[in-house]
C-alpha cells in the first residue's frame, strides 16, 4: 500500500484505540482492533493473551530477525484531565486522548511500517511485529512472556515517543524495600534508639551516595528515596521505618551489581530488591540501524525512562513519534504530523537497512 493510505489508516486505528479503554491487563478489546487491522490487510497473525504478533510473508530462518514492538495498554487517566480521555478529538493538528502519545502513535506507525514491508521479498532481515500488553505495569503477560514464543530476535526497535530521535541506551530499574530498625517504646520515656531518628542518617546516605561508574550515553546511576512509612500511634515509638528506593541503572552496571553494592554498603538494617529483571539496554552506534538513522540526520541520546527494552537481551533501539514529556500527562496528545513523519522515517530507516545486502 502507498504510505499516504497506510498513514490515514494508522490514524484511524489510533482513534479507535483511544476510544477503547485498555488499562494494563485489560487490553482485550484493543487487541481485537489490532487483529482487525491484520485481517483487513490480509496478514496472518497470532494472539497470545492480549499480545498480537505477526511475521513478514517471506520469513527465512537463515536470516537475522528484527523485532518491531510497541504497546497498546495505558495508564489510568489522572484527575487533571479537562477533556474526555476516551474521546479522540483533533484540534489544531493535535490528536487528543489517553494513550495517543504513549504509545499509540508509535504503535500504529510501526504497524503501518510492518504492513508496508510485509510482502516484500529479499529483505536482509526478517520482521516480527509484537503489539504488546502490560508494558505500563511491567506485567507477567507482556512482551517478556512472548520471547519464548516468537522466533529468536537479533535486534529490536521499541516504539516509544522519542521525537523520532535515536535512544541508543535506556536506564534499567531496580526498586528496593529497605528497613531501619530501632527500639519500640512509649513516647513519654527516654529512648536513644528511635528508628525514625536513626533513619535521618540513612536518608542522608542515600542522598549523598554516588556510584563510581558513569556512562557516556546514560550518565550516572540515579538513586532516589520515594516512599517512607513508620508509626501507627502518636504516643508509640515504632520498631522500624520502611523505605522504598528507586534506582535507575546505567549500562555500566548490572542490576545484580547494584543490589550487591547497596546490600554491602548502605546503613540500612535490611535492603531487598523487588526484581532484578528490568535491565539497562543499549545498541552499538556501529549497528546498521543507528548508522542509517544518523545518516538521515537523527541524533542519538540516552533515555532515562523505562520501556519494554528492559526485558530484551538483544541490542535494541528506542525510536518513535511523540514526546516523552507528554506521557502520563493530563490531556495527552500527539500531533498528526508526528505520526505522518514517524511512518515516513520508519520506512526510510528500514529501507536503508532491510534492502541492503546481508
Amino acid at each position: 500500500m502507498e504510505i499516504k493510505s497506510l498513514t490515514e489508516n494508522a490514524i484511524s486505528l489510533l482513534k479507535e484505540l483511544i476510544e477503547t479503554p485498555s488499562f494494563s491487563t485489560e487490553e482485550a478489546q484493543t487487541a481485537v482492533l489490532i487483529e482487525n487491522w491484520f485481517t483487513n490487510h490480509s496478514i496472518p497473525f497470532h494472539r497470545t493473551e492480549n499480545n498480537v504478533w505477526a511475521t513478514n510473508k517471506y520469513f527465512d530462518e537463515r536470516k537475522p530477525t528484527l523485532l518491531l514492538n510497541s504497546h497498546h495498554d495505558t495508564v489510568k487517566p489522572n484527575t487533571a484531565y479537562t477533556k474526555d480521555p476516551f474521546k479522540a478529538v483533533v484540534e489544531e493538528g493535535k490528536l487528543y486522548g489517553l494513550g495517543s502519545n504513549d504509545a499509540g502513535g508509535c504503535l500504529v506507525s510501526l504497524i503501518a511500517t510492518f504492513t508496508h514491508f510485509y510482502t516484500q521479498k529479499n529483505l536482509s532481515y526478517n520482521l516480527i511485529i509484537v503489539a504488546s500488553a502490560e508494558e505500563e505495569n511491567s506485567g507477567k503477560n507482556g512482551l517478556n512472556s512472548m520471547l519464548p514464543i516468537i522466533p529468536h530476535i537479533d535486534v529490536a526497535i521499541v516504539g516509544e515517543p522519542t521525537l523520532m530521535q535515536l535512544a541508543v541506551a535506556e536506564k534499567g530499574l531496580v526498586v528496593f524495600d529497605a528497613e531501619v530498625v530501632g527500639t519500640p517504646s512509649h513516647a513519654a520515656h527516654p529512648n536513644t534508639n528511635n528508628a525514625i531518628y536513626n533513619s535521618i542518617e540513612v536518608l542522608q546516605w542515600f542522598q549523598n551516595f554516588k556510584f563510581k561508574k558513569t556512562s557516556k550515553a546514560l550518565g550516572d546511576v540515579k538513586m532516589t528515596v520515594t516512599q517512607i512509612a513508620a508509626g501507627s500511634q502518636h504516643n508509640v515509638v515504632p520498631a522500624q521505618v520502611n523505605l522504598v528506593v528507586d534506582v535507575r541503572v546505567n549500562d555500566a552496571y548490572s542490576n545484580q551489581e547494584i543490589a550487591s553494592i547497596l546490600q554491602a554498603e548502605s546503613p540500612c538494617t535490611k535492603i531487598t530488591p523487588r526484581s532484578l529483571r528490568l535491565n539497562s539496554s543499549a545498541i552499538s552506534t556501529d549497528h546498521p540501524l543507528v548508522k542509517a538513522g544518523i545518516a538521515m540526520g537523527r541524533t542519538t541520546y540516552g533515555s532515562p525512562t523505562l520501556s519494554d527494552q528492559a526485558v530484551l537481551s538483544c541490542q535494541s533501539l528506542k525510536l518513535g513519534p511523540g514526546d516523552s514529556t507528554r506521557s502520563h500527562s493530563a490531556d495527552e496528545f500527539i500531533y498528526l504530523s508526528e505520526i505522518e513523519e514517524g511512518i515516513q522515517l520508519y520506512v526510510e530507516l528500514l529501507n536503508r537497512v532491510l534492502l541492503s545486502a546481508i
